[in-house]
């Protein structure tokens, strides 16, 4: 059995996906840069395909090199990337890996949520400049955290995560995702909205954590940020694509929006010649206590990148051993009954919670 692992993620030893493989695999690593994808040859005769990062597309071009090859298993959450319907259409199944770094991404967000809300950039800032920033009164956007209502946009594994963390802070937890059984929130004492528009006019701190697709491709756009309250606080650990950037700008400068922090962008690294990244790149004063920014570091550990790297072997082995597929996001393309019957829990083609 031939593997190919595209970009064996910050490892150069293969030792944990030799592992998880076992015996019998050959695995062919090759490491590649954003956009820039192994040559065809290495797509010939491969029996599946590991992709360790989104940032490497698998259109309906590549995939149909894939001459033998039976599954694509995803290093990641997000499959935006990856041409489900080519890759159904060919016999091939794809495969995520939702179930790393979980408390990494919720601790994540609920970091930036506290450093904005308690205004703790903004202080270090204004006090490396001068020791007359030594009045805590200049702030006048630091809460108490018992006060703030948060809106979770996505309650799946790590927006569950998430409002369990913010729930501890004395915060009160509401949220909107259409896909989830009625009744999930009665077991934590948490608010259930049917729009999101309700959502966000009850929301202090709006928590994004759901999956980029058509349905959720500029949700946070203009409108919705009008629709929340003014001051309203803004934290994105889910994908750029889910938030218009410009609205966003435009929404700290007019102070409709308190603060945003920012894990994910549209543009990967950073687009250096936006107006909003250039002033915050110059350390503009106005954007002190409005905006962190972090380079896409939400999911990170030491222990969440060996987590990523074990699991997504192990569930490609488990179906190419064993013919079960865990985690299968196209089984509405895949058209052989076989295959249908191997997928253990099918997943519809919108899909909200990350």
């Amino acid at each position: 059995m031939k593997i190919l692992v595209i970009d064996p993620l910050y490892d150069t030893v293969p030792d944990v996906e030799e592992a998880a493989a076992g015996a019998g695999v050959e695995l062919v690593f090759r490491r590649s840069v954003k956009g820039t994808l192994p040559d065809h040859a290495d797509y010939a005769g491969v029996d599946a395909v590991l992709n360790c990062r989104s940032a490497h597309k698998l259109p309906a071009e590549i995939i149909a090199k894939l001459d033998k090859c039976r599954c694509i298993a995803q290093g990641g959450v997000g499959y935006g990337h990856v041409d489900l319907k080519a890759a159904g259409e060919r016999g091939i199944a794809v495969i995520n890996t939702p179930d790393y770094g979980t408390t990494e991404v919720a601790d994540h967000a609920v970091a930036l949520s506290l450093a904005l809300l308690r205004g703790v950039q903004a202080y270090d800032r204004r006090l490396r400049r001068s020791n007359d920033s030594w009045d805590a009164r200049l702030l006048k956007t630091v809460k108490r955290l018992g006060d703030v209502r948060v809106g979770i946009v996505g309650m799946g594994r790590i927006g569950t995560t998430a409002a369990l963390r913010f729930q501890a802070f004395g915060m009160k937890v509401g949220y909107y995702d259409p896909h989830l059984p009625v009744g999930h929130h009665l077991s934590y004492g948490w608010e259930r909205f049917d729009t999101l528009e309700a959502m966000l006019a009850r929301s202090d701190l709006i928590s994004i954590h759901c999956l980029l697709n058509s349905e959720t491709r500029n949700m946070i756009d203009a409108r919705a940020i009008a629709a929340m309250p003014e001051g309203a606080v803004l934290v994105n650990t889910a994908r750029g694509g889910i938030v218009d950037f410009d609205a966003v700008h435009a929404a700290l400068k007019s102070g409709h929006l308190n603060a945003a922090g920012l894990d994910v962008f549209e543009e990967e690294p950073l687009d250096r010649e936006d107006a909003l990244i250039k002033a915050w790149a110059a350390g503009e004063e106005w954007l002190d206590e409005k905006l962190i920014l972090t380079p896409h570091s939400a999911f990170y550990s030491t222990a969440s990148i060996l987590d990523i790297r074990r699991l997504s072997m192990t569930y490609l082995m488990d179906y190419m051993r064993n013919g079960r597929l865990r985690t299968c996001v196209n089984a509405q393309y895949l058209q052989r009954p076989d295959l249908k019957s191997a997928v253990s829990r099918p997943v519809p083609e919108s899909v909200l919670p990350r």
